[in-house]
């Protein structure tokens, strides 16, 4: 990234299945979705009730599992372990590194959900069943956003980082980390398998980040600048021009980076210190934050082993499943990135870090600007609930919401400049990830190909062109991640052993290495 020279590399190390068959699959998909809008949201509602609702179990199980290994590495042996050399110093300070893990870990869909999540929970039986909708429509929110989510970016990462610092391995892939299990087999038609998987779910999770956020940034301009266009055509020039930014960045370098990160995150946070103070729903926020916590901790194990055999409400097959997918399948790029930036960093450090900043920046999202809109409705000022159930319009509720807020033009503009920034801090790291993945094999100072590279930014749009076209419902939004995290997950599994593995046989040669001194 930072070397004198840049290199170009061989056109013949281009691996031309790995980038033309994600090409055509997604081609064939949009094409499908622009043509037959209402027979492929039928057929993309049939496969997700087989994965979420039939096999929902396996992402329950993979999300917990996976939270106990995180917490299983940090306090063992292998937390000691430094991801470089031995005694390597971390190159960014921890608020840098948490700025760029956090902006790059998550995109604008936070804003979305965190403005609108529990209006949503509210209408579910599930949520009266345990309480008040004041008790617990705060609770999931932060259920859903916090550690399982965190647990799959920062085990993956920790695994990334140990295969590109300790082991130095320059072929950067999910078949690649999996060598230590899988052997010969990651450069032979199982690799092929691998990583094909890991390039479709990249373009999955971009595609369901788009199709949600991109309709409210399309709201607030309509709303703001009184645009006459219809929202869609908004949206998909939203879209196209969002594509252009990210592309601009990724084929001129990530120098700027850090940056826009630290840009991201100090505006991320006015807004919500300005929510706080200046709402006047400070007390509530505060006060039903922090109850909210203490049930979700004092609950956790219930909730994340809540499966609804008895399919009363749906609550886990709609909510936590899709929410386990959906983080899986951004499990492709954003891990590889923390990973990069975690350089000089025990793998405990990583993990207990990423938990105390990312888990906490993105709970004081949830708490503040969930319960804002929750404080009016408990005190009767305002009935959200009613409005969601009367048009089931998200957008516009979300813009109901801001609308009550004192200086709410203001505020609508940095929830817009909010996720202009988040997107540009995720997408250009994604679309540099997905070139890399088309080499075979990448020697340091080289960079993909320009056109390999444009060619990514461009598939990246093309999904959510299409299911917004299509005018897919939020469920068949969803469905598109659960159906993509199937088969990652498997490959995380391997992936996770691999580097159990991997980081024990490390911990014997460095043993012995000290005991022959």
């Amino acid at each position: 990234m930072h070397m004198k020279k840049v290199q170009k590399p061989n056109r013949k190390k281009i691996d031309w299945i790995i980038t033309l068959v994600p090409f055509i699959l997604i081609l064939g998909l949009s094409v499908f979705l622009f043509i037959f809008p209402a027979e492929s949201n039928a057929v993309i509602s049939q496969i997700r009730f087989f994965f979420g609702d039939t096999m929902g179990l396996y992402y329950l199980i993979i999300g917990l599992g996976v939270l106990f290994i995180s917490l299983w590495l940090s306090f063992s042996k292998y937390g000691n372990i430094v991801l470089g050399e031995p005694y390597e110093k971390p190159k960014y300070s921890f608020f840098a590194w948490g700025s760029m893990m956090f902006t790059c870990g998550l995109a604008a869909d936070i804003l979305f959900y965190s403005f609108s999540e529990w209006v949503m929970y509210a209408s579910n039986p599930y949520v009266s069943e345990m309480g008040s909708i004041a008790d617990w429509a705060g609770v999931f929110p932060l259920f859903h956003w916090s550690f399982i989510p965190w647990a799959f970016y920062l085990v993956l990462a920790v695994a990334f980082a140990f295969m590109l610092h300790v082991r130095k391995i320059k072929r950067q892939r999910y078949s690649e980390a999996c060598r230590p299990v899988i052997g010969r087999h990651a450069d032979g038609i199982w690799g092929r398998v691998i990583d094909l998987f890991a390039l479709f779910a990249l373009l999955a999770g971009t595609a369901t980040t788009f199709s949600v956020s991109t309709p409210l940034m399309s709201s607030i301009i309509v709303h703001l600048f009184h645009v006459e266009i219809s929202e869609t055509a908004l949206s998909i020039i939203i879209l196209l021009l969002t594509c252009a930014v990210y592309t601009y960045a990724v084929l001129h370098g990530f120098k700027g980076i850090g940056l826009l990160a630290k840009i991201c995150i100090y505006l991320f946070f006015f807004l919500l210190i300005f929510v706080l103070a200046i709402g006047g729903q400070g007390r509530f926020i505060l006060e039903n934050g922090f109850q909210s916590l203490g049930k979700m901790v004092q609950n956790f194990i219930g909730l994340a082993t809540y499966a609804d055999p008895a399919r009363s409400n749906h609550f886990p097959q709609d909510w936590t499943i899709y929410y386990w997918a959906y983080w899986m399948v951004w499990c492709i790029a954003a891990p590889f990135f923390i990973g990069n930036i975690s350089r000089g960093r025990t793998v405990r450090q990583t993990i207990l870090g990423g938990y105390i900043f990312g888990v906490g920046s993105t709970i004081a999202s949830f708490i503040i600007l969930g319960n804002y809109s929750l404080g009016l409705q408990v005190n009767g000022t305002v009935d959200f609930i009613a409005q969601y159930q009367a048009d089931g319009d998200l957008y516009g509720l979300i813009l109901n919401i801001i609308d009550t807020m004192p200086c709410a033009p203001f505020v609508m503009f940095i929830t817009l400049v909010c996720m202009i920034l988040f997107y540009a801090t995720s997408f250009d790291s994604i679309a540099y990830t997905a070139a890399c993945y088309s080499y075979r094999k990448l020697e340091v100072g080289e960079q993909p190909h320009r056109l390999i590279t444009l060619l990514w930014c461009l598939l990246m749009i093309v999904l959510p062109i299409a299911l917004v076209f299509s005018d897919s419902s939020m469920s068949n939004i969803q469905s598109v991640s659960i159906i993509s995290a199937f088969p990652i997950g498997i490959i995380m599994i391997i992936m996770i052993w691999s580097f159990i593995k991997d980081a024990g046989k490390y911990i014997k040669e460095m043993k012995k290495e000290k005991d022959s001194t």
